[in-house]
């Protein structure tokens, strides 16, 4: 199966901002719904954010307002912009994709994802 790769985690104070990137091949992402997922720790892990593929993007209530999916159809990658960064939104983030209404079982394989860290 392909994985995607992620980069673009890191360390950030609360209100700051990070930029999310996620890779992978053009045959995917010119089919699928593309998505963001987090996993904090002892929590499960769930879909934060969603583009199709004509860019018409879902969010989950808690980061209304503040994160921002899009995709980059000449480079094959989906982007994630966190604004307002709360200590809440510490996670390892991931990508994936699938149909829209099924992104609970997406088709890809997980990959190694990014760590966001959210400290002051």
């Amino acid at each position: 199966q392909v994985q995607p790769v992620e980069s673009g985690g890191g360390l950030v104070q609360p209100g700051g901002s990070l930029r999310l990137s996620c890779a992978t091949s053009g045959d995917i992402f010119r089919r699928y719904t593309m998505g963001w997922y987090r996993q904090a720790p002892g929590k499960q892990r769930e879909l934060v954010a969603d583009i199709t593929t004509d860019r018409s993007a879902n969010y989950v209530d808690s980061v209304k307002g503040r994160f921002t999916i899009s995709r980059d159809n000449a480079k094959n990658t989906v982007v994630l912009q966190m604004n307002n960064l709360k200590l809440e939104d510490t996670a390892v983030y991931y990508c994936n994709w699938g149909w829209r209404a099924s992104l609970s079982s997406p088709f890809g394989s997980w990959g190694q994802g990014t760590q966001v860290t959210v400290s002051s």
